[in-house]
């Protein structure tokens, strides 16, 4: 049996296949298996695809007949996964060198059900943004293998897939799969760090997740934006199965709803514009169905406290003045960056943001073608970027 699992679904990504093939098979191990699923792509993918694993026997090509979209094709390729551990890999990403090696070693060190590792989000220009698994405890190390009871600073780390490696025979016994539609991140890895027993962290950039200014879904004006909603609920439809899990999550995780569903409404190039009344009031009645009896911990700073109480008492018209307001004031000259305090409306980088560093080349090949009781602008492009991927 390999030891590992890499599941790369394609779709229309002939300018980049190659770049992420070559990233693994760079990196030859002989307990590493190759499930690419070709997700009925319609360009050059199908015979890059090919081509390579004639070339290479350790590729295996699953087709599908008609697109499904990128949570089904992971589903697919995990179906034919024959590795202990399950790595999802998005097609026009790459693992940076010595990933897998590091990779390897700390699932045979600390055989946990949940490795998650440090990443970087590469820029066209080159410009990287690391992410260390650092940010989930400050100042402190992590013990080699916890739950996410015991380290919910692991809710403010960004909720991609791709940086996790999971046990195929836990995942499975799990029952819990990639959905359909945008932002399938979230219903997949917060139900997938409540169920786990063995968490581990690899404090190490294992994965270069490939930044798109143009065309990118977080830019694109829809009412899929919308679908956040359906994966909310899925979560906590999965943490109502699972009451002796969740109780103490419950709260955190309830405020980093509230932040996410207002983050995707704040940006400028999301829900449309005259949707984001309707918006506003379908994160409103997502409140009052899951907010916690006792109260939660709002994430941010005090500004957030007060959207998560206009919120609560759907208040949009008030909550669209204010963040007009809070908007002009971050424009007046000789306010610093930040100086509001209104993550909200002042661009400000999600948790766990890292600044900007030069240093991470895309490959060549790319080139080709506070508790707030119950009752109670411009924001990051990717602080929730990788959910709806």
């Amino acid at each position: 049996m390999a030891l590992l699992s890499l599941i790369i679904p394609v779709f229309r990504v002939e300018k980049y296949l190659a770049a992420c093939l070559d990233s693994v098979l760079a990196q030859h191990r002989a307990d590493v298996e190759i499930v690419a699923v070709d997700d009925a792509s319609d360009d050059g993918s199908s015979a890059i695809l090919a081509s390579y694993a004639q070339q290479h026997p350790g590729i295996t090509v699953v087709s599908l007949d008609r697109n499904g979209g990128l949570g089904a094709a992971r589903n697919a390729g995990i179906a034919h996964a024959s590795g202990r551990y399950v790595w999802c890999v998005d097609s026009d990403d790459w693992l940076p060198d010595g990933s897998l090696a590091a990779v390897a070693d700390r699932l045979e060190h600390t055989d946990p059900d949940l490795l998650i590792t440090g990443y970087s989000r590469v820029h066209p220009d080159g410009r990287a943004e690391e992410h260390p698994v650092t940010g989930i405890a400050p100042g402190r190390q992590l013990p080699e293998v916890f739950r996410f009871a015991d380290e919910p600073g692991l809710l403010d780390v960004l909720w991609i897939a791709c940086n996790k490696i999971i046990k195929r025979d836990r995942l499975v016994d799990t029952g819990i799969t990639f959905q359909s539609g945008w932002y399938e991140d979230v219903s997949f890895v917060i139900p997938l760090l409540v169920a786990v027993d063995r968490i581990a962290v690899l404090d190490r950039d294992c994965y270069a997740y490939r930044q798109h200014h143009d065309g990118a879904i977080t830019r694109t004006v829809s009412d899929r934006h919308f679908e956040v909603f359906d994966q909310w609920q899925r979560v906590f439809t999965y943490l109502d199965a699972h009451p002796g899990r969740a109780a103490a999550l419950r709260p955190l995780i309830f405020g980093r709803m509230i932040w996410h569903c207002l983050q995707v409404l704040g940006h400028p190039h999301r829900v449309p514009r005259s949707h984001r009344r309707r918006y506003f009031r379908r994160t409103y009645e997502l409140y009052h169905r899951h907010r916690p009896v006792g109260g939660y911990q709002v994430p941010g700073n005090g500004s957030e406290t007060v959207k998560h109480r206009l919120v609560a008492a759907n208040a949009y018209s008030l909550y669209q003045t204010l963040m007009a307001v809070w908007s002009l004031r971050k424009r007046l000259p000789g306010r610093a960056s930040g100086a509001t305090g209104v993550s909200g409306a002042s661009g400000a980088a999600g948790a766990g943001e890292r600044p900007a560093t030069a240093g991470r080349t895309p490959p060549a090949a790319a080139a080709l073608p506070g508790t707030v009781p119950a009752r109670g602008g411009a924001v990051d492009d990717e602080a929730e970027e990788g959910a709806i991927r």
